[in-house]
């Protein structure tokens, strides 16, 4: 067994067993991937794969406990890297932090400049996606660091750790009827047309729900995926907003008026999440520390270390 076959296994499974895709996110040819497979299923002498002429169409049971064995191995093989990384280059390198558009406009902004000013020779590599594609990110290690208020929790070879708390607020024009509102409710706000995050962003869900067990149907006109559209098609008077309040600037918002809901809205909590096993330059445990003081070293490297199983 060897290293290119490992990774063929789990590239395998991530492009859906469609070897020609696995060929071309490993430089190599369709054969070279058959064979490879092929050879491997010889030297275990077991069936990996569940095929249809030379069609793959899934895993066997066996070909479902390897796959578990082969991520641990190819996480553990980029552990070493960052490990001799981390004594040799301790103040350099890499960190990659995904997250969604509202935590990196609004949420993180200053973590990042504390960071950069601590760490300047680290390149701080900052993407955006959805929920689903930070978890994807996270588990096939191409982040180290993944923040968002949905989906995290969900996963559980992610570890998560509270960020901040928040509720959702109404937003609206300067001198719109619902600021008239002695205290603003549900039927009031399901009067007028709505414009909200889309489905699976920043807490959309608890929106939904409060409105469901309202037995209420609102008007969502419009949704997004970042306030700053959301901001935009307010200002211009075609709804009301709903959204994330670290997101509206009294300097920057002058022609809108934020609406508490507290009341109106469950509370959400933005997560931070790493991968179970996957380790942790010094410098990504000072950003977790930034994002948050009670997340310290000493507690996120405890809750990471991965689960051994029978001593190994």
């Amino acid at each position: 067994m060897n290293f290119q076959q490992l990774r063929i296994v789990r590239e395998t499974v991530r492009q859906n067993y469609n070897l020609t895709e696995v060929a071309n996110a490993l430089f190599t040819s369709q054969p070279g991937v058959s064979k490879h497979i092929k050879d491997l299923e010889d030297e275990l002498g077991v069936e990996l794969f569940i095929r249809r002429g030379k069609r793959l169409l899934g895993l066997t049971e066996p070909g479902k406990e390897l796959v578990v064995i082969v991520e641990r191995m190819l996480l553990d093989a980029r552990n070493i890297k960052k490990l001799a990384d981390q004594f040799t280059q301790r103040d350099q390198g890499q960190l990659t932090v995904v997250t969604t558009h509202t935590q990196a406009r609004y949420a993180i902004p200053k973590v990042v400049t504390t960071f950069k000013q601590e760490y300047p020779k680290v390149h701080l590599a900052l993407h955006q996606g959805s929920p689903q594609e930070i978890v994807q990110q996270l588990l096939s290690g191409e982040a180290d660091i993944g923040i968002a208020t949905e989906s995290l929790d969900n996963e559980p070879e992610l570890v998560t750790f509270p960020y901040y708390d928040w509720h959702h607020a109404v937003l609206v024009p300067a001198g719109h009827p619902l600021l008239n509102e002695p205290e603003l409710t549900l039927t009031a706000l399901a009067e007028h047309p709505l414009i909200t995050y889309h489905t699976g962003f920043t807490g959309r869900s608890k929106i939904d729900k409060a409105f469901a067990e309202a037995n209420l149907s609102p008007d969502i006109v419009m949704s997004a995926l970042d306030a700053d559209v959301i901001k935009s098609y307010v200002e211009l008077g075609l709804g009301v907003g709903i959204i994330a309040p670290g997101a509206f600037n009294p300097a920057r918002d002058q022609d809108l008026r934020l609406i508490d809901a507290s009341h109106l809205f469950a509370r959400n909590t933005t997560l931070i999440a790493v991968r179970r096993g996957h380790y942790l330059r010094g410098f990504a445990f000072r950003f977790i520390e930034l994002c948050s003081p009670e997340l310290t070293e000493t507690n996120v490297r405890a809750a990471v270390a991965p689960h051994r199983e029978n001593g190994f």
